[in-house]
């Protein structure tokens, strides 16, 4: 089977944020290429999310500030779970490249878990969209420390 991968999306055409997979067509080809299957960039930043949450060490995503407007807009009704939230993704006619912004566990090693996000960030991409993920950069913002979850549930306590 050989898809081919057209940008319906990207760069600077109108229709951003949308990848094409596209088969072949004609009674000829099997029935699982004949057609296109169109691909989202914010499915892709989903699934590139959600990969980097399952690693262990990772504490939660965003930079300072995403991560503050992101624990506001998660206690409002309807504000949505940020899965995207410290994901950036180009998605081009066959590859994609990710930017993640991450809080680290301390304790754990930087190099393994950024080694381990890399790793099942692209097999879920590539398994899930078919897409060669060409790079996955990965900015450590900040260590979490075991008190700060302490003390942030003292400050929720008080009455202001």
């Amino acid at each position: 089977m050989t898809d081919n991968i057209t940008s319906v999306g990207g760069g600077s055409r109108p229709d951003t944020g949308v990848s094409a997979l596209k088969g072949r067509t004609g009674t000829g080809a099997p029935a699982e290429t004949r057609g296109k299957t169109t691909i989202a960039d914010g499915v892709v930043a989903k699934i590139a999310g959600m990969a980097t949450r399952e690693v262990p060490g990772i504490h939660s995503m965003g930079a300072g500030m995403a991560r503050a407007f992101g624990a506001m807009r998660e206690r409002v009704p309807g504000g949505g779970g940020g899965v995207t939230r410290g994901v950036k993704v180009e998605v081009g006619e066959r590859q994609a490249a990710v930017d993640l912004d991450v809080v680290v566990e301390y304790g754990v090693s930087i190099v393994d878990v950024a080694g381990g996000v890399r790793t099942n960030v692209i097999s879920a991409l590539e398994r899930m969209t078919g897409l060669e993920v060409v790079e996955v950069n990965i900015a450590v913002d900040d260590v979490h420390l075991p008190d700060e979850e302490e003390e942030a549930e003292r400050d929720e306590g008080r009455v202001r």
